[in-house]
């Protein structure tokens, strides 16, 4: 069977996580500190309701 084509790209990553087994987990806990974060269910309510209207042409001079 032929073997699929892949890229450069692809083989260094392929390799790199190889010789770097714990590269995985250092991006899962760096994205803990970032953006994983509990929400505030009342703090996101009061965001949706302090919203505006946008007006349906929003160049108008009124």
């Amino acid at each position: 069977m032929a073997k699929t084509y892949e890229s450069e790209i692809t083989l260094f990553l392929k390799n790199y996580k190889q010789a770097h087994p714990d590269v995985e987990k250092r991006q899962r806990e760096g994205r803990g500190l970032l953006w994983d974060k509990p929400q505030d269910p009342e703090l996101l309510e009061g965001f949706r309701a302090a919203r505006v209207q946008q007006k349906p042409y929003v160049y108008s001079a009124d």
